[in-house]
């Protein structure tokens, strides 16, 4: 039988798929007419309830009629319906909830079939690849069905097979999607800020890519690696021999669905540490490294006995650029100080919003928003209430939501999720504050240093609440040792990159005209249990001892100009 020609392509062509079905019309239309049938009578409920006055009574029904329609048309609709859960820029908030719940299980396909896919790719029976391989799958998803299996070698794998004919449902079903959004574009009341053709063009890409099995190992084992030093963290280990684009082995994790809390328990397991590793590892993905985990949901993580926590399926996973990384970094900061123009800015740099909008309307919203979720409390701030409430203000402002950005969201609410799931007082800033006033105030990169500085100076003065206030929220992770952000600190004053913060600190100090004795008692007292003197003088002493004496004599003009010493003999 000879494959269908969608099936060579590589990576999402809009444009090959579309000459494809231009020249085969039949083989979309009655596609077009199943699907367009299913949808309209989801849209004539709608209508109806709008015309008897049913529709605040129905919003339950009609969100459940719409994750159920979506389940109904199959894999791409299903993925369709789950990338609509991360974009309140394109749903309404009623049916966001629902969707967040649609599930792609799905029947399991022939097992034979699967057999037959696995030898065709890897030229070799499945006998002889596994001593052991179960009678029939353990999982049925979309796009895939999974096996357990023991290799020959004794090592215990899971196996994972593609859907038969894949691709051609998937590029029909896009190529369809695509064409309506060429016409409902113009139509919807939304502001979108962008075109639609294109949100469906990175749906595809990502869609593409997640149905590659050689690039899901690669995506595995870059991810390993980011995490080489996080024992923590589990990543299970790729079997290349047995590999293809539609096949693939991987280790067998023995773990525990983090829904699972009773059995959690049972195990030894700690639910909090599985919770503080999840989080941070999160951030991790983020603001470290760049590369993350683009859907955590409850099946692709659990947790192991030696309180780890275990990544699968790398499928969806994408990648920010530094500038992006280091532009959240700032929008967290500006959050942390509640400097809601800098933040639209900040937003405006990211994509929520376009170049040219004019900031100044919202601005205020920001601050309505986002200071009312972190006004009296901050450990009463949530994610989940965050974008509960953009999704408010996509309605009243030019807000979008960029396909990475939607990914990322969609990331850490479901993490979010789970993290409650597991102990329902958790605060997310609880973990992730203190995770953040770490990174800012070791300042390993240049550019954390600068944002430090954001957070420490405003209008030229120097904030000693803050640098209070960090101290206080690292300190509550009891692993947090300020020893060896000292050591950062005192290495950052004594190079040419310090010679702005050793002026501005020798300001501080003698700012008002007093010296500022009662801050500084107060910052000792934060830190005096941590440090010991002895300590200190190591730290102190191990700094210097990277600069020459020729180094210190030059830094040492910074730290007593002579008007300065003026000031000190006056007194």
């Amino acid at each position: 039988m000879n494959p269908h020609p969608l099936a060579e392509l590589r990576c999402y062509n809009a444009k090959a798929i579309a000459r494809y079905y231009q020249r085969r019309p039949w083989e979309a239309i009655w596609r077009a007419i199943v699907v367009l049938w299913l949808l309209a009578g989801f849209f004539m409920g709608l209508k109806l309830d709008e015309w008897f006055d049913r529709t605040e009574r129905n919003k339950a029904k009609r969100a459940k009629q719409l994750r159920e329609t979506l389940t109904h048309l199959g894999p791409t609709f299903i993925k369709v319906g789950q990338a609509l859960s991360t974009r309140p820029d394109l749903v309404r908030k009623d049916f966001l909830e629902e969707l967040v719940k649609l599930q792609d299980q799905l029947p399991p396909f022939d097992n034979n079939t699967a057999l037959r896919i696995i030898e065709a790719d890897l030229d070799l029976t499945p006998e002889e690849i596994f001593r052991e391989l179960s009678p029939s799958p353990i999982a049925a998803a979309s796009l895939a069905q999974v096996y357990r299996a023991r290799l020959h070698s004794g090592e215990e794998v899971a196996l994972k097979v593609q859907r038969p004919n894949l691709l051609p449902i998937l590029t029909r079903d896009l190529y369809l999607i695509r064409w309506a959004a060429t016409w409902i574009d113009r139509f919807l009341p939304l502001n979108l800020g962008h075109d639609l053709v294109l949100v469906v063009d990175e749906f595809g890409t990502k869609l593409f890519e997640e149905i590659d099995y050689i690039n899901e190992g690669h995506n595995a084992e870059k991810f390993a690696h980011n995490f080489r030093n996080n024992p923590r963290v589990k990543v299970p280990d790729i079997y290349w021999r047995y590999c293809s684009k539609r096949v693939l082995v991987l280790e067998w994790i023995h773990g525990y669905k983090l829904t699972e809390t009773t059995n959690l328990e049972q195990a030894g397991i700690d639910p909090q540490a599985i919770i503080e590793v999840g989080v941070t590892s999160g951030l991790q993905q983020l603001l470290e490294h760049g590369f993350f985990h683009a859907d955590p949901h409850p099946g692709n993580l659990f947790a192991t006995k030696d309180n780890q926590m275990a990544y699968i399926d790398f499928g969806m996973m994408d990648q920010l650029e530094e500038w992006m990384k280091e532009t959240l970094v700032d929008a967290l900061v500006h959050l942390l100080n509640k400097d809601y123009e800098d933040l639209a800015k900040d937003f405006v740099k990211l994509g929520f919003l376009a170049p040219e909008t004019d900031i100044q309307p919202i601005v205020p919203a920001l601050e309505e928003v986002l200071g009312d979720i972190l006004g009296k409390s901050v450990r009463d701030f949530n994610i989940k209430t965050v974008t509960d409430r953009f999704s408010e203000l996509m309605y009243e402002y030019p807000f979008r939501i960029p396909a990475k950005f939607a990914l990322i969201i969609r990331s850490v609410v479901t993490q979010e999720g789970l993290a409650l799931s597991l102990n329902p007082n958790f605060k997310i800033v609880d973990i992730g504050y203190p995770y953040l006033a770490q990174r800012l105030l070791r300042g390993e990169s240049p550019q954390l240093r600068r944002r430090l500085l954001e957070v420490l100076f405003k209008d030229g003065q120097f904030q000693w609440h803050r640098l209070e206030n960090l101290i206080q929220i690292a300190q509550t992770d009891g692993n947090f040792d300020i020893v060896p952000t000292a050591q950062l600190g005192l290495q950052y004053l004594l190079s040419d990159e310090g010679k702005f913060l050793r002026r501005q600190l020798l300001v501080a100090l003698t700012e008002d005209d007093r010296l500022h004795t009662e801050e500084v008692q107060r910052l000792w007292n934060l830190v005096k249990e941590d440090v010991k003197p002895e300590k200190l003088w190591d730290v102190a002493v191990e700094a210097i001892s990277e600069f020459s004496m020729r180094r210190v004599s030059e830094v040492a003009p910074d730290w007593f100009p002579e008007a300065a010493f003026a000031a000190f003999q006056q007194r």
